[in-house]
């Protein structure tokens, strides 16, 4: 269908809800993508300026479907509003990703495609896949995978001194470079925390052990559990697939997709299967 065709009656009806930073990011691709949602559907167009804005449109879409123009973080924001709705049969969007590359791999995991234009085509005519939705305790969303890393145990190095002297100390270990090779130095200890770790009630890491990392990815399977992986220093793993996962010690941060949590002493997180629709291009063949 060109650009200057009506969409005809039977086209859908879409809110189009583009992210101020995708705006500021390519106005191009966001003026190509409207132009393509707005020659094959009744789209209505939302410029919000912030995330209240951006959720009272998304609030008050009716019948339309939510379309967003925007990058990852645009994406979680809208996943989460339609998760707090508490209407999972519903909770179904497109997105047409927009925004720098970083910002973006979230939506390219998940199949959505990167141009603008096929994008928006796949919102126009792509089919709805059911994906599961990590929600912990606080009511907070993981769409791809969540991440525990442990923080550096290095300890901190001493100033250094000051004027002449520090540079003349300078000088002399150039001096000293150059007459004889350097002594090597020691590798920096390893980033660990103690952690315990379960997955459905069953201890995979308590605290006397410590960890790096901790890993837990949603749609492993078709049936609705989580892959955890916990990972030591000494280079062992530990998996396991779940239902739920509790995590609990000192305080620690996580990183759930491109947003940084906590820190917090304990959280669970527990997989709801099917919980929201993304429209994606229709398998060929």
């Amino acid at each position: 269908m060109s650009a200057a065709q009506p969409p005809g009656n039977g086209a859908p009806h879409l809110l189009v809800v583009i992210d101020p930073v995708a705006r500021r990011t390519d106005g191009e691709s966001v003026r190509i993508a409207k132009d393509v949602l707005s020659a094959g559907a009744h789209a209505k167009i939302c410029l919000p300026d912030g995330p209240e804005e951006f959720a009272r449109a998304l609030s008050r879409r009716g019948g339309r479907r939510p379309v967003v123009i925007g990058d990852d973080r645009a994406l979680r924001r809208a996943v989460s509003l339609l998760h707090r709705e508490r209407e999972p049969a519903t909770s179904t969007l497109s997105l047409i990703p927009v925004g720098a590359a970083a910002a973006l791999e979230l939506a390219h995991s998940l199949g959505v495609p990167t141009g603008a234009v096929a994008a928006a085509r796949t919102a126009l005519d792509g089919v709805v896949r059911r994906l599961d939705l990590l929600v912990d305790d606080s009511d907070g969303v993981v769409l791809g995978a969540l991440r525990i890393p442990a923080l550096s145990s290095a300890p901190g190095t001493q100033p250094d001194r000051a004027g002449v002297t520090a540079v003349w100390d300078t000088c002399r270990s150039l001096v000293r470079t150059l007459v004889r090779p350097a002594p090597s130095t020691p590798s920096a200890p390893a980033r660990t925390h103690r952690l315990r770790v379960e997955a459905d009630g069953v201890v995979l890491n308590d605290l006397d052990r410590p960890v790096e990392c901790v890993t837990v990815t949603s749609g492993c399977g078709d049936e609705g559990l989580a892959e955890v992986t916990v990972r030591t220093p000494d280079g062992a793993r530990v998996t396991a697939e779940a239902k739920a996962v509790t995590v609990s010690g000192a305080d620690f941060r996580y990183r759930a997709d491109i947003q940084v949590g906590g820190p917090v002493r304990t959280r669970t997180w527990t997989v709801r299967a099917g919980a929201w629709g993304l429209i994606l291009p229709a398998a060929e063949g």
